[in-house]
Parts: C-alpha cells; sequence; structure tokens
C-alpha cells in the first residue's frame, strides 16, 4: 500500500477545511491523474475544487509534476492554484 502524505494551499486549504493529510492510498492509485480520480470520488467539494478544467499546480517531493507522473510510497504531493504575479 502506498502511502503519502498530501498538501492543500490557499484556496483549496480553506475549500476543503484542511491543510494536509496522510493518505493510504488503493492499489489503483498509481500516477498523479489516478490520485485526482480517487480525491474526486469523495464527491461536494473535492469534486467542484478538483474538476477538469479547474486551475490547480501538482508538486511531488517539491517538483513541478504531471498527470502522468507515478507515486511512490512516502512522497508528499502538494495540490495548490496557480499563482499570479503582480
Amino acid at each position: 500500500m502506498t502511502r503519502v502524505t498530501l498538501l492543500y494551499f490557499a484556496r483549496l486549504r480553506e475549500q476543503f477545511g484542511i491543510g494536509s493529510e496522510a493518505a493510504a492510498l488503493p492499489a489503483e492509485v498509481e500516477t498523479l491523474g489516478d490520485l485526482l480520480v480517487w480525491l474526486r470520488a469523495r464527491g461536494g467539494t473535492w469534486a467542484t475544487e478538483l474538476a477538469e478544467g479547474r486551475a490547480y499546480r501538482l508538486a511531488v517531493n517539491q517538483d513541478m509534476a504531471d498527470l502522468e507522473t507515478a507515486l511512490k510510497d512516502g512522497d508528499e504531493v502538494a495540490i495548490f492554484p496557480p499563482v499570479t504575479g503582480g
């Protein structure tokens, strides 16, 4: 079983009501794309905020990542809105 730490930032932290959580992922969750499907299945705000087409970025162990990035035990996954300059 793969265990990861999930970190949520900015509006996601506010909407989900948590900044981080430890998650034991089911066997079918092998990539970031799989992880997002699994999180959306929680329904409600999770499905809305992580819907395809919504603006958010992904990082694994502080490196930007994409939906095909494989997850391994002990990874730290950050999900956060894009940063805008000003």
